[in-house]
C-alpha cells in the first residue's frame, strides 16, 4: 500500500466502515485498512497519476534476479504490472480488499492475493527469488516491524533479494484519512538483517511520491552473491 502525494481525499468514517475490517490481522492498523478499503478507487487513481518511480525501477534492474517475485503491499498493482512486463513474474499481495479489487480491474491477467504483514499468512516460505515491499512498514504498529522483516526474508529463497522501503517520520502521525505513519528507528530493521548481505542502503526522496523514504536492499544469507 504505497503512500500518496495527493491529499485531497476525505477521511472515511471509522464508525461506518470499521465493520469491513473488524478483525484485522495482528499488527495491521485497522484505521489505515479502513481508509484504503473505503477510498481504494481514489487512492489508486492518484498512485497511477504519479510520476513513474524511476529510482525504484533502476534498483530493481540492478539487484533483482530473474525468477518468481512477490510485491508485498502491492496496492492497486502498478509495480506488479511493471515487474511482470520487465521479466519478473510477480504475485501481488495486499490486505485491502478494496485495493485488490482495483488491481484486478486494472490488470485482469495478473495475479493478486490477500495477505498481510507481519505474519503473511498464506504466503509460502522459501519461494521467491525477489520480494518488493515499497512504503508499507510505516503503516504497521512499530511492534510489528521486526516480525515483518523476518517474514519478508523467510519467503525468499536462499540467495533471494529483498527491496524494502518505508516513509521516514520523526514521530507517529496520522493523515486526514486516518492512515498511520509510524516512526521507528532504522536499527530495528538493520538488526533483523544482520545475518543477511546488505547490498545497498540509503535515505532519499522518492521519485514518485516526493516523500523522504529509507530503503534497503538485502540478499538472504551472509555473503550471498
Amino acid at each position: 500500500m504505497p503512500s500518496n502525494r495527493n491529499q485531497n481525499y476525505q477521511r472515511p468514517d471509522p464508525g461506518t466502515d470499521a465493520a469491513r475490517v473488524a478483525s484485522p490481522p495482528a499488527g495491521v492498523d485497522s484505521a489505515t485498512l479502513v481508509a484504503y478499503d473505503t477510498e481504494a478507487a481514489a487512492f489508486a487513481k492518484d498512485w497511477h497519476e504519479q510520476p513513474p518511480p524511476s529510482d525504484l525501477h533502476a534498483i530493481v534492474e540492478r539487484f533483482f534476479k530473474p525468477g518468481r517475485t512477490a510485491d508485498i503491499g502491492c496496492g492497486s498493482g502498478r509495480e506488479v504490472a511493471w515487474l511482470a512486463a520487465n521479466g519478473f513474474p510477480t504475485i501481488g499481495y495486499d490486505p485491502s480488499e478494496g485495493l485488490l479489487a482495483e488491481a484486478r480491474r486494472r490488470y485482469p491477467r495478473l495475479e493478486f492475493r490477500s495477505a498481510a504483514l507481519p505474519g503473511l499468512s498464506g504466503v509460502p516460505t522459501d519461494t521467491f527469488e525477489n520480494v518488493l515491499c515499497e512504503t508499507v512498514l510505516m503503516h504497521l504498529d512499530r511492534t510489528a516491524v521486526t516480525l515483518s522483516v523476518r517474514q519478508l526474508m523467510a519467503i525468499l529463497k536462499p540467495g533471494g533479494t529483498l527491496y524494502l522501503s518505508w516513509r521516514v517520520s520523526q514521530s507517529d502521525q496520522r493523515d486526514q484519512h486516518g492512515r498511520l505513519y509510524a516512526a521507528f528507528d532504522k536499527g530495528m530493521v538493520e538488526s533483523v538483517l544482520a545475518a543477511e548481505t546488505i547490498l545497498m542502503e540509503e535515505e532519499a526522496v522518492s521519485a514518485s511520491s516526493g516523500k523522504i523514504i529509507h530503503r534497503i536492499v538485502a540478499r538472504r544469507g551472509r555473503n550471498a552473491s
